[in-house]
């Protein structure tokens, strides 16, 4: 089974590449000098069964006007990309599926993906563009699966690895009051969903991919103090993430909190259900 992965190089591609080639799959992991001509890439995808679409410029980040175009060029066109050579492939693969994020959805919630408020913020538009490039590989007759995901937890990388240094130095603390909403899933069930995805033929459209459980959070600061037996008494004024991160500081000031109903519907089980015991597994406590 040939997977092409389009940014296979980051955290969220390492583990799903790793555990891809651990069940004896081969992973082809997609080189940017692959999309300069669309005759390249269609060549570089002939011959796969599926093509996974993880590509994306970092969210957190300082939002200028460039930044937002390169975010969006890095998600949008990098999709539009591998649609068009999937479609012009002679053997075409057998899915696509790509990565969206909960950002779709306006804050608040609970958000389902049959009972939902769209976000018509930048976050909201972009990730809406997004999906659209991807479900186009329909067209072509490649089914097509959407997970919109919640903010990856796993080992090495991601949200934890920023947050890490100052929870180990007791300087950890809430954003503001600690109300907003966490949507979080810990990597081992994403990889899980994205292998069942490749698997079961029966899977199409748009899925959140977040963990049961509604989290906020000032409760991942005391789940995250805890494991790390430290203090977390800082808090994080919302003007002062406003000041270094600009209008990018909405991805910590507020938040969604969604709810995986067609994942859940499907009979798909969780193994980390609770925002303690995914902790716990990503530091290997």
């Amino acid at each position: 089974m040939r997977i092409a992965i389009s940014g296979a190089g980051g955290f969220v591609g390492t583990h799903l590449r790793k555990a891809l080639e651990a069940k004896g799959w081969q992973v082809t992991a997609l080189k940017r000098e692959s999309y300069r001509e669309p005759g390249m890439l269609r060549d570089t995808l002939e011959g796969h069964v599926a093509v996974v679409n993880l590509a994306g410029a970092n969210i957190i980040s300082r939002w200028t006007r460039e930044y937002k175009k390169s975010m969006y060029s890095s998600r949008v066109d990098t999709t539009k990309a591998l649609v068009e050579a999937s479609a012009a492939c002679a053997d075409k693969p057998g899915v696509f599926i790509s990565a969206s994020a909960v950002g779709i959805y306006a804050p608040g919630g609970p958000h389902t993906e049959s009972n939902y408020i769209l976000n018509k913020g930048f976050l909201g538009s972009l990730s809406a563009d997004w999906e659209t490039a991807a479900m186009r590989a329909g067209d072509a007759g490649i089914r097509t699966v959407i997970f919109r995901l919640g903010v990856v937890l796993g080992s090495g990388g991601g949200a934890l690895r920023q947050m890490l240094p100052a929870f180990k130095m007791g300087l950890g603390g809430c954003i503001g009051d600690g109300s907003q909403p966490f949507p979080w899933v810990c990597v081992k069930d994403l990889n899980r969903a994205f292998e069942r995805a490749l698997e079961d033929a029966s899977m199409r459209g748009a899925y959140n991919l977040t963990a049961p459980a509604m989290n906020t959070n000032k409760e991942l600061t005391k789940v995250l103090a805890k494991a790390l037996h430290r203090p977390a008494f800082m808090r994080v004024p919302c003007l002062a993430a406003r000041l270094r991160f600009g209008e990018g500081a909405q991805v910590l000031t507020e938040g969604q909190s969604v709810v995986p109903e067609r994942l859940l519907n499907e009979g798909f089980s969780f193994t980390f259900n609770k925002l303690e015991d995914a902790i716990r597994d990503c530091l290997l406590l």
